[in-house]
């Protein structure tokens, strides 16, 4: 299988595998660690937005470290200061200043590693290969999410926050040692017409946002809320849909890279809107909840390869894949923001939990029909 010879692309895929252990030990418990300290559901939507907000204002240093450093060690801080939000978390029992210290912490670290990975991506990845490429690196995700929120539950219930939280923090290091036989990758100090080309990719990680702020995170609150606040019971309902959505991925990305992407766009975007109603559904029943839970364990192995192909794809043929990828994290970043923002002050305003949910519903739609166009017909 030829889109398995890009070494770089095997590392930086092998990175997201490891990490995935972290993120679904750790990072897949933040909010409803935060529920458990006793902080109020508006508070904990609320920080999650301070995240994105902070990432959106400190993004444009970035570029002057990029061009005189390169992809590369920014990518290996980001990997590695990843793990420094952990234990921190663990230290949060209330509104104060340890909260807003986290939400600094993962902020500036999410928004050197994320973006640096995505423009490597783009720039070392093969156009014709990219559904492929991106399907491997989220079915490793998928893969470790089976183990990863039992590990999380266990510890969180049998040896408490601060060791599971700085276990999750060493496996983040860890993350970061395929990264370094990484070839470094430089940035242009100038590149006429880069913002103006990064508006459509923009866009389109903009919707995304308001997609996932809606699907994942407002998701995970309602979740533990109709779970009855139990960790064991939520670690469970997790690695099940991560089980299911294990093998979904490379299928979907073999379908792209043949030419398939519009069938893989209505095939990701149908069952993301089928699924946002069977989750609003069944937050009256714990059962019912974690079956419709397992269920979205296909979206993202689904939703992935077409837009992770075209996102990257229009990052890689435009003057500068950094600013490009600067310009569609920021938009991201805007749609997270403003989603989280309408689901604290429905939680706040004492809408019930599904409200929160079915916000992704119109963001479904309409990220299948601005993704639709950028792939050719069958």
């Amino acid at each position: 299988m030829s889109f398995f010879g890009n070494d770089a692309i095997n590392r930086v895929n092998l990175q997201s595998g490891v990490q995935a252990l972290a993120e679904g030990a750790g990072g897949l418990f933040l909010l409803v660690f935060l529920l458990r300290a006793g902080i109020a559901v508006p508070i904990a939507l609320l920080a999650q937005a301070a995240i994105v907000a902070v990432r959106f204002v400190v993004r444009p240093a970035l570029l002057p470290l990029a061009q005189r450093f390169g992809l590369k060690p920014l990518l290996l801080a980001g990997a590695v200061g990843m793990a420094a939000q952990y234990p921190v978390l663990a230290g949060v029992h209330e509104v104060g200043p340890r909260l807003a210290i986290f939400c600094l912490v993962a902020a500036l670290a999410e928004v050197a590693f994320y973006v640096s990975k995505n423009a490597y991506v783009a720039v070392v990845g093969d156009t014709e290969h990219r559904g492929h490429q991106v399907a491997v690196g989220q079915s490793l995700a998928a893969a470790a999410s089976v183990v990863a929120p039992l590990a999380g539950a266990w510890g969180l219930v049998a040896i408490g926050p601060t060791w599971t939280f700085s276990a999750v923090a060493l496996v983040q290091v860890a993350s970061a040692v395929p990264l370094l036989g990484l070839p470094n990758v430089t940035v242009s100090r100038s590149a006429p017409g880069a913002w103006r080309a990064a508006r459509p990719a923009a866009l389109l990680l903009a919707v995304d946002g308001w997609f996932d702020a809606s699907f994942i995170f407002a998701w995970q609150v309602a979740l533990f809320l109709a779970l009855r606040e139990s960790y064991a019971a939520y670690g469970g309902v997790m690695a099940l849909a991560g089980f299911v959505g294990a093998a979904a991925g490379l299928l979907i990305g073999r379908h792209v890279d043949r030419g398939g992407g519009r069938r893989a766009v209505l095939i990701a975007y149908g069952a993301a809107g089928a699924i946002v109603l069977l989750r609003a559904g069944s937050l009256g029943s714990p059962w019912f909840a974690g079956v419709a839970n397992a269920a979205g364990g296909l979206v993202m192995p689904l939703l992935v390869p077409p837009l992770g192909a075209a996102a990257y794809n229009l990052a890689k043929a435009s003057p500068c894949p950094f600013r490009n990828k600067m310009a569609s994290e920021g938009g991201w970043d805007v749609g997270c923001f403003m989603t989280c923002l309408v689901a604290a002050g429905l939680a706040q305003a004492g809408a019930p939990s599904w409200s929160w949910v079915l916000l992704a519903l119109p963001a479904a739609g309409l990220g299948g029909r601005l993704l639709w166009p950028y792939f050719p017909r069958a």
